[in-house]
């Protein structure tokens, strides 16, 4: 089956969304749920990474793949038969490894890999749309990176003067030879084709946060809400929300500023709670916004 391609066709292209990641920066917040099911804007990231692909025509598991390791079950739960699943035994893989492990599935084709952990946000285009210049008049022979003009064009990490911003999109021939090992895509692939003169980073004009801190997931969240209030219908507000973002099922019977309130949770009358995110059971991570 042949995934559509934006932009007048080009050669076929499947979708990799990478979620087997531990989330170690969240923690305390991933010791109970993995990193790629946080939610932003009361929506799990995962789902943001699928209704993006949804959105370039990249549906089922014929066309998307979703990686799952570190509290695995959870994602393949809550994946179901969205997608093609590859758990990953023991510990991740990594990106590269990841993508890898996908051999027989990719299959000759093109892949467009999203990070799950990435916030994308463009007020001029909808998820989908906002990342097709990744894939018009791709040739399948180049590698392409997703990235912002970063704030020193010349540091570690960044790529013709731009950062990463959580999606990349492989030719066959560079992912066909990668090993099922531990390992990172910037090392097997994308610094090899930029040496090589086959890498090209696409700008994306949007609002990117990698979520993977407490800061930046708030950041996210905070930008998610539109400088308002984001509320779940199911949840229970009798005190004040000021910048807040409040998930299905919780209870806020104090003050929240500029905060994350994670489904199921409470807040008790008396509370005040800014910069925070609130989870179930009481767990409060700090997280000062940027």
């Amino acid at each position: 089956m042949t995934a559509p391609v934006p932009a007048g066709g080009g050669p076929e292209v499947c979708a990799v969304v990478l979620a087997a990641g531990e989330g170690t920066r969240l923690r305390p917040l991933t010791e109970r749920l993995p990193k790629a099911l946080c939610p932003v804007g009361n929506t799990p990231l995962l789902d943001r990474a699928l209704a993006r692909l949804a959105g370039l025509g990249l549906t089922g598991p014929t066309r998307v793949s979703v990686n799952a390791c570190y509290l695995g079950d959870q994602v393949v739960a809550h994946v179901g038969g969205r997608a093609h699943l590859s758990v990953e035994p023991g510990d991740p893989l990594g990106t590269a490894g990841g993508v890898a492990n996908l051999r027989d599935w990719i299959a000759g084709r093109g892949v467009l890999v999203g990070n799950a952990d990435a916030y994308l946000a463009d007020p001029a285009a909808v998820p989908g749309p906002d990342v097709a210049a990744l894939l018009a008049g791709w040739d399948g022979e180049t590698v392409r990176l997703l990235g912002q003009p970063a704030d020193d064009p010349a540091a570690p990490g960044t790529f013709d003067g731009h950062r990463f911003v959580g999606f990349s999109l492989l030719p066959w021939r560079l992912v066909r030879g990668l090993p099922v090992e531990p390992g990172d895509l910037v090392r097997a692939v994308w610094r090899p084709a930029e040496a090589a003169g086959a890498l090209t980073v696409v700008p994306y004009r949007g609002t990117f946060y990698d979520t993977g801190t407490p800061a930046d997931y708030l950041a996210a969240n905070l930008h998610a809400a539109g400088g308002g209030n984001l509320v779940d219908p199911s949840a229970t507000v009798t005190g004040r929300c000021r910048e807040a973002v409040v998930g299905a099922g919780a209870t806020v019977r104090g003050e929240v500023t500029r905060s994350v309130v994670w489904p199921d949770a409470e807040v008790a009358a008396g509370e005040r709670l800014t910069g925070v995110i609130r989870a179930a059971g009481g767990l409060t991570v700090p997280a000062a916004p940027r």
